[in-house]
């Protein structure tokens, strides 16, 4: 989602005011309703920064990246709540409801602060949540890819971003084949939000075929995408952007690929380079 302002650009020196297309930013709070000891729980687990749009898988994505649901059949409802708000008049507020609630402990995912939209990890409440166990541990050789192809997922990246065209503010994960088909695409705001609305989808719609795919995104890749990769047993995550240190340290132990600075003519794998296919 997008909106026109009001700018001045200077080029050569010289001003003229235009209509900007800017990305739209807005706070969506999220909670989980849940029956336990015969007594409906409603908890209020985040508020995050997001582009409105495709909000249930985001919500369904966090979720599952978090080890909170782990079958689709645990989500009874999806809803928005209050009203239309603010500018672009925009439900703000949505709550999912779950099945699982007798065994549900949700201490480790309440955020109990806004989180900043380019970095969902500061949000939580404790470091001893930040590494999640995964009960599945990802194969060690798959999926396997060209190295020919690394180089080419950019511009297979940016030409199906609808958004990053209009506005170029914003972030983009993608679902990917060994073939280099992009399954799922999916834009917003913050990098960790973009990433829990494909592994939403995903997860909801049950195409995940981990042996046979992986994720890229369009920037920066933290510790919490490693990790939301991990969780959705993606065994290789590239980047356009740098990896951090956390990252690189996570996918390691993981036996995770991890390959960042992604260009037209060159990358960084920085672990797991047996899954690289070294053909042209």
């Amino acid at each position: 989602m997008n909106s026109k302002y009001q700018t001045i650009k200077y080029k050569g020196n010289k001003p003229s005011t235009v209509n900007d297309l800017v990305s739209i930013e807005e706070p969506l709070e999220m909670s989980v309703r849940y029956k336990k000891n015969k007594k409906w729980i409603n908890d209020s687990i985040s508020i995050t920064m997001r582009t409105p749009k495709y909000d249930e898988d985001l919500i369904v994505g966090l979720l599952f990246c978090e080890g909170i649901v782990s079958k689709i059949s645990e989500v009874e409802q999806i809803e928005f709540l209050g009203d239309e708000v603010g500018k672009f008049k925009i439900q703000n507020k949505i709550q999912i409801t779950l099945n699982n609630g007798e065994n549900l402990d949700i201490k480790h995912l309440r955020r109990n602060f806004l989180t900043n939209s380019s970095c969902g990890v500061c949000g939580k409440t404790s470091m001893d949540s930040l590494e999640i166990i995964c009960k599945t541990k990802i194969n060690k050789d798959s999926p396997k890819i060209k190295s020919s192809l690394i180089t080419e997922v950019p511009n297979i990246l940016r030409q199906n971003q609808s958004e990053f065209s209009k506005t170029g503010g914003i972030h983009a994960s993608a679902l990917f084949n060994t073939d280099g088909k992009p399954l799922v695409i999916r834009e917003d705001v913050g990098r960790h939000n973009a990433l829990d609305k494909v592994i939403g989808h995903s997860f909801k719609n049950s195409i995940f075929d981990t042996r046979n795919q992986f994720i890229a995104c369009s920037g920066r890749l933290s510790f919490e995408l490693v990790q939301k990769s991990l969780m959705a047993n993606i065994g290789l995550l590239m980047g356009v952007g740098a990896p951090t240190s956390l990252a690189i340290d996570l996918a390691k132990r993981s036996d995770m690929t991890l390959i960042g600075f992604v260009k037209s003519d060159s990358f960084n794998i920085y672990c797991g380079e047996n899954r690289i296919l070294k053909i042209n």
